[in-house]
């Protein structure tokens, strides 16, 4: 048994300090979010070409926001 071990073919183990932590996971939908700061509806964005480019202006800077501050984030861990 200790040779299939050192093959490593065993049974791998993860071992938890605390098996009473919870994670939560939020789902982030960031159309939604931007449609609801445009207050704009789904419909108007269709029938609309004004409401169309003004959503996906704020979309665009919603993401362009969000993967500088994951490559901010992944800096500061590689540099910390």
């Amino acid at each position: 048994m200790s040779a299939l071990n050192s093959l490593g073919l065993g049974i791998r183990r993860i071992l938890r300090r605390n098996g009473d932590n919870v994670e939560q996971v939020l789902t982030q939908r960031p159309l939604h979010r931007v449609l609801a700061f445009t207050g704009n509806s789904i419909d108007d964005v269709v029938n609309s070409p004004l409401a169309k480019n003004q959503v996906l202006g704020y979309y665009r800077l919603y993401r362009q926001i969000e993967r500088r501050s994951e490559i901010r984030e992944l800096e500061g861990q590689w540099n910390g």
